[in-house]
């Protein structure tokens, strides 16, 4: 607390001999918080040392956001004709916001662009061939724009850039069973790499940073002895969550959130030390975090339910009060929590452990969160084809 007392010092201090009128008289509050915040956070960006065990005041560099009701959207729909139809949703109904892809799983930057740092090191596969264009659209349309940016799971850049990948001994490149290769958490480049693509498309007007696969590969700790690649004495949680801390110093004096995607058990079980996943220390260095708490990736026996898809209420409660549980501990460093819920039918988990989802399912988690005073929501369809008719309130 005493680092936040001398920000806000450092920040009063800005304001000293300035005047709050403008043509049109004495600025409103909320005018006068944005300007005081903004100064916070720019005194952060000369002052802070990044160390995960240390994480900084929060200031949100964004408070008058909205409470985000949103959908995923794959940069393939944002750029083609099934954009017509996920607007029309947003408009007739309470959704107010998109996370649209701008780094996707494979690695691939979604859109042209010019920056010949970005392309040395990715490739650009424009899905989305006019971003400008995409860009008014949301505006026009009332969208809060969000950009997802997948990290560590980049085989683009493992590819292309072997020496910041995992190596096998002879040299290849490391893959998973799916073929996904993933690069090096511990590599400054690539926190670099990620945060030119997050600051190209805050630029842009997205309003937010999601981040995606904030991580080692599943499994690593099986592996972490046999692959090559650079390290330092850092723990994997330690490095993550550093790799967040520095990720939203750097974004923050943009005027943009960041929000990062994890696991929803996590909020339930100790720290994921395999793949450096640490649901508090992430979260404390986060403006929103944002658990995928899909009742269809919980096992038999969570929260008391035999099979948790044909239950979403209770298993979506049981994972916000373990989310509450976890995070309020932190106090003022908690984010605004904000899970992705399930509006896809999960068929692969076998005849009677799933149910169809439609109406009533999407709507029983929606009910669950708000028993758990959660009002911020985003729902994933992996295809974007998403339940007409909900009440989303």
């Amino acid at each position: 607390m005493n680092m936040f007392w001398a920000l806000l010092a450092m920040a009063w201090g800005s304001f000293s001999g300035s005047s709050v009128t403008s043509d049109q008289g004495v600025q409103s509050l909320p005018s006068i918080t944005s300007n005081f915040n903004t100064a916070i956070i720019q005194s952060q960006q000369d002052q802070v040392v990044i160390d995960a065990d240390n994480p900084p005041a929060k200031i949100d560099p964004q408070p008058d956001a909205p409470i985000v009701k949103g959908i995923y959207v794959t940069a393939y729909s944002a750029g083609g004709a099934r954009m017509k139809e996920l607007l029309e949703l947003v408009d007739n109904s309470e959704l107010n916001s998109m996370v649209i892809d701008i780094k996707d799983d494979l690695g691939y930057i979604t859109y042209p662009t010019e920056n010949k740092t970005l392309l040395e090191m990715g490739t650009s596969q424009p899905f989305i061939r006019d971003i400008d264009a995409l860009m008014k659209r949301l505006q026009k349309h009332d969208v809060y724009p969000i950009a997802r940016v997948v990290v560590f799971k980049d085989t683009i850049l493992a590819e292309k850039n072997p020496e910041l990948s995992f190596k096998n001994k002879d040299g290849s490149v490391w893959a998973n069973s799916k073929g996904d290769s993933f690069v090096n958490p511990y590599s400054k480049e690539v926190w670099d790499y990620n945060v030119a693509i997050a600051k190209e498309a805050a630029k842009l007007g997205f309003k937010e940073i999601q981040f995606d696969y904030v991580r080692f590969p599943e499994g690593f700790e099986n592996r972490a002895d046999t692959l090559k690649y650079t390290k330092t004495d850092k723990s994997r949680v330690d490095i993550v969550a550093e790799f967040v801390q520095y990720a939203r110093k750097e974004l923050a004096p943009l005027g943009v959130r960041v929000s990062v995607d994890i696991f929803g058990y996590a909020a339930s079980v100790p720290a994921a030390e395999g793949i450096g996943q640490d649901f508090v220390k992430i979260s404390e260095n986060v403006d929103v975090i944002s658990p995928m708490v899909y009742p269809s990736h919980y096992s038999t026996g969570w929260y008391g339910v035999k099979d948790p898809d044909k239950d979403p209420y209770t298993t979506i409660k049981g994972s916000m009060e373990d989310t509450h549980k976890k995070l309020d501990p932190t106090k003022e460093l908690k984010p605004i929590i904000r899970p992705w819920i399930q509006d896809f039918t999960a068929s692969w988990l076998g005849s009677g452990h799933y149910v169809k989802y439609g109406k009533k399912q999407v709507e029983d988690q929606i009910k669950a969160m708000k028993d758990m005073n959660v009002d911020e929501y985003l729902l994933w369809n992996a295809s974007n084809r998403y339940t007409p008719g909900v009440n989303y309130e």
